[in-house]
């Protein structure tokens, strides 16, 4: 998955002369969470359209340097990496920054989750289970182990909540026929919170935002 594909150009970057004026007026015509800001052509943070009410519109840029937040992505991120920067700063636009501080465009969050829904775990057909473990317990080589000592394929598996020392863990085998690998996983004191074969519930991940909440945190 070429993540770098989905950088985009078309939205500004603005420097740190300009005018408030003008940021207000991107914000107000669009929904993007923030905005680049330059100096001497090098990033140095994003505003926020949270603060668009604070912004004196006869003022620079410059007098907010302070509110800055700077937040960004590498170029050679993976698409792991930059949805964990999504979730930890709020944001639904993200500068992506090569090493020696140009803009190169940005990552809207749309495009990223789509990248996420259209990855195997999503199209291959198979069944789903949602494992719970204690958090010091568990390993990703156990649960590989245990699904391919059923004659079963991995497809994907990832951490989907964490909680009070248990581990919440979604997995996607590709067989609908999960009976025996349930059987094993309990044997191996994994706690078994969801296994069905209704791909009924690959739409509700997609469909449903406080489930993708969990992880993305927006």
């Amino acid at each position: 998955m070429q993540i770098q594909d989905s950088i985009l150009t078309s939205v500004p970057v603005f420097k740190v002369t300009d005018s408030l004026k003008e940021v207000i007026l991107f914000f107000n015509q669009t929904t993007y969470s923030h905005i680049a800001v330059v100096d001497n052509g090098v990033y140095i943070g994003a505003l926020e359209k949270n603060d668009l009410e604070n912004y004196e519109v006869d003022k620079i840029i410059e007098a907010y340097r302070y509110q800055l937040a700077t937040f960004l992505a590498r170029p050679e991120a993976s698409w792991l990496d930059v949805l964990e920067v999504f979730s930890k700063n709020e944001a639904n636009v993200l500068p992506v920054v090569n090493k020696e501080g140009k803009v190169l465009g940005y990552y809207d969050l749309i495009d990223i989750v789509d990248l996420f829904i259209n990855t195997p775990f999503f199209t291959e057909p198979g069944g789903i289970l949602v494992l719970a473990k204690g958090i010091k317990d568990y390993s990703f080589s156990e649960i590989a182990q245990i699904v391919e000592s059923n004659n079963q394929k991995l497809i994907g598996a990832f951490i989907t909540d964490s909680r009070n020392d248990v581990i919440q863990i979604t997995i996607k085998i590709g067989s609908e026929h999960l009976n025996e690998v349930i059987q094993t996983f309990r044997r191996y004191n994994y706690t078994i919170l969801y296994g069905s074969d209704d791909d009924q519930f690959i739409e509700d991940l997609k469909e449903r935002s406080d489930y993708l909440d969990k992880y993305l945190n927006v």
